[in-house]
């Protein structure tokens, strides 16, 4: 392990981190956030919270074998080492839970171990989920961190646009990019779900230069296991300048109740 990492076991107080990034898979936090962790974040934890080995003997699931992988052993090992290296780059500590990457838990099974984490970081720690665009995996893991961080009456976390995903819309990286997810069907219908629950304002937009982007994408580059099956799907997302540019993190409050006009 990396001076940068450690195995999961519990989240003590003591740790203090200022804040934590909750990173559904092991590339997420690079590609969604580098450019804010770049900025500075304070003592800053990348937790992966589908970081935990597959069970011996499983086949290789079906993105494992598009990546190249003969077993989901090999797969593990190298997204570690990968996600160390993109933490190192980050200046980020690197957290792993133990729960093994979709396919290879059942389905529906609780997160129990994010919210055992969450349960013990300091109530100082900002915490940040992904909006969950258009993947299952990062819509649950940010439904259960809030109902977690709700019910031990925690602060509301940050929510981060998740790319490639929320920014394949055509307004992203502009002034107009959340009047866009309100209305865009294809890459919008996470945004539009939760600021139907919660009143969504843009606490950090973004939009790196060029040395902040050098940096980014050597993180992202990190995690080149990924990179070539992420662009059957997501096309020139690497691109210069492109999507991963931009950065959209937005504070998740109450939404005021509605007033009706006094009677006359």
């Amino acid at each position: 392990m990396s001076p940068h990492s450690r195995e999961y076991v519990t989240a003590p107080a003591e740790r203090a981190w200022d804040t934590v990034v909750i990173s559904p898979h092991f590339d997420d936090a690079a590609l969604s956030l580098a450019g804010l962790l770049i900025r500075g974040t304070g003592h800053t934890a990348v937790v992966t919270v589908h970081g935990g080995a597959p069970k011996t003997g499983a086949a290789p699931s079906w993105w494992d074998s598009v990546c190249g992988f003969s077993s989901p052993d090999e797969a593990y090992e190298s997204r570690v080492a990968e996600d160390a290296r993109a933490c190192a780059l980050l200046g980020a500590e690197q957290v792993l839970l133990p729960h093994p990457d979709g396919p290879y838990r059942p389905e529906g099974e609780p997160l129990t171990a994010l919210e055992e984490f969450l349960d013990a970081l300091p109530p100082q720690t900002r915490v940040l989920v992904p909006l969950g665009t258009n993947q299952p995996d990062h819509t649950a893991v940010r439904e259960q961190a809030m109902a977690a961080l709700a019910a031990l009456g925690r602060d509301t976390p940050w929510v981060y646009g998740d790319l490639p995903y929320t920014g394949a819309g055509p307004l992203w990286g502009t002034d107009d990019a959340d009047k866009d997810l309100a209305v865009n069907t294809e890459c919008g219908s996470a945004y539009q779900r939760l600021s139907g629950e919660y009143r969504l304002d843009v606490v950090h937009d973004i939009r790196l230069n060029d040395e902040e982007w050098a940096v980014k994408r050597a993180a992202v580059l990190a995690h080149a296991s990924q990179l070539a099956a992420l662009a059957t799907d997501h096309g020139n997302y690497l691109r210069h300048p492109g999507p991963l540019q931009y950065e959209r993190v937005w504070a998740a409050g109450p939404r005021q109740p509605a007033t009706t006009a006094p009677a006359t």
